[in-house]
């Protein structure tokens, strides 16, 4: 997939409510629960939160596969608004990130965005998980 670049506070603007793209598809396979769980010190099957969260971490991974901001003198992840975990990704799956830059706003030096980030699981008409990831971008 080919990265969507939006350059500074014009091409921010301009994208707001537009998708943005996809990640490759990636599969969960159980090393990579297993390790996630190890990493975070939660059981890979029925613990507390490990394969929610590791569907979560992924947007983390898809994102800059997606879209790259450039014409900022710098990028601050500021947090996340809503996280909803629709559906479950059942090992083996493969899932991919999709992203929608749903709201840019004027800060003091610089933008506000908020870019939703839809989990998909291959073959599944639900999403796994949708996330709002928030950022600031700092004039030079």
């Amino acid at each position: 997939m080919a990265v969507t670049v939006l350059n500074g506070p014009e091409g921010l603007l301009a994208a707001q409510g537009t998708r943005l793209g996809h990640s490759d598809w990636l599969t969960v396979d159980q090393q990579r629960v297993d390790l996630f769980a190890e990493a975070t010190g939660t059981s890979p099957v029925g613990g507390a939160g490990a394969p929610e969260f590791l569907t979560l971490s992924l947007s983390n991974m898809f994102l800059p596969q997606i879209v790259e901001v450039t014409g900022f003198a710098m990028g601050v992840n500021y947090g996340t608004g809503e996280v909803r975990f629709v559906s479950p990704v059942p090992v083996g799956s493969r899932v991919r990130g999709a992203a929608e830059l749903t709201g840019v706003t004027e800060v003091k030096g610089g933008l506000q965005t908020t870019m939703t980030i839809t989990i998909e699981v291959e073959g599944s008409n639900e999403p796994a998980c949708v996330i709002d990831s928030i950022s600031r971008w700092l004039n030079p």
